[in-house]
């Protein structure tokens, strides 16, 4: 059963087991066989990569790990954190639906439920001049999987007390996913950044950071059209790449 979309999901690519789903569909890009909105899914991903180079662990057959390719060549490449936003929001809106209302994003672009993380999101841009030329959004979400090789990681199953119909869930998060792309494609930047800062996590609150080795007490305060995070620390407003901040748990 497809997903009720007008072009995510519509090509889909099922493999019982892949190393990386983004691997699978950056070949596809380059025999030119990827349409827009052609998904690569696995229910066995055995190297999936996350931000900053980490592994992505993840039970065969428990949980969501797919791949989406997107055209956004209407996307400057200085606004491509717009397209961030957007995915984001849009396996946001899943977790919301579903019940999690605390669900939130940490920045850059981990889905976290009460300071555990549920899931993950690696956006991989081709560049063309000044636009994206595509995007490959790589999407892990922990679904039925009840066990992890660390404590900060839970499911949705963990969290709902029940297991989930992974079909059904994957298929409305295509369906949640291409609403807000068609967001993005539509211009509602203001919109997108907006609802990403209310599902922001630890937006506007206290809260310890590490820079450069060393703890500081800061408070996010937004991220800029770079993507840089906005982190207010000793009265003064200061903006971070993704690898020159971490959070504190």
């Amino acid at each position: 059963m497809l997903p009720n979309t007008l072009f995510i999901g519509q090509q889909l690519n099922f493999l019982p087991a892949c190393d990386s789903t983004n691997s699978e569909a950056q070949q596809l890009l380059l025999k030119n066989e990827a349409t827009e909105g052609c998904t690569v899914i696995t229910t066995n991903q055995t190297a999936g990569r996350g931000q900053r180079g980490n592994a992505w662990e993840a039970e065969p057959g428990k949980n969501i790990t797919l791949s989406v390719v997107l055209m956004p060549k209407f996307l400057a490449v200085k606004h491509q954190f717009y397209l961030n936003m957007a995915v984001s929001l849009g396996v946001l809106d899943l977790l919301h639906e579903l019940g999690l209302k605390n669900a939130q994003v940490k920045w850059p672009n981990d889905l976290y439920f009460e300071d555990k993380k549920l899931g993950g999101i690696l956006i991989e841009n081709a560049i063309n001049s000044l636009t994206l030329q595509h995007s490959i959004i790589g999407i892990g979400l922990n679904v039925n999987q009840l066990e992890f090789g660390y404590t900060t990681a839970t499911s949705l199953a963990k969290v709902l007390g029940h297991a989930l119909n992974l079909g059904q869930v994957t298929n409305r998060l295509l369906e949640l996913l291409e609403k807000r792309y068609l967001e993005l494609r539509n211009g509602k930047t203001a919109k997108l950044k907006y609802e990403y800062l209310q599902g922001l996590y630890r937006y506007q609150e206290q809260h310890v950071f590490e820079v450069q080795n060393q703890r500081v007490r800061g408070q996010i305060q937004g991220v800029d059209e770079e993507g840089r995070l906005a982190v207010e620390i000793d009265g003064e407003l200061r903006y971070f790449s993704f690898k020159e901040i971490a959070f504190v748990i």
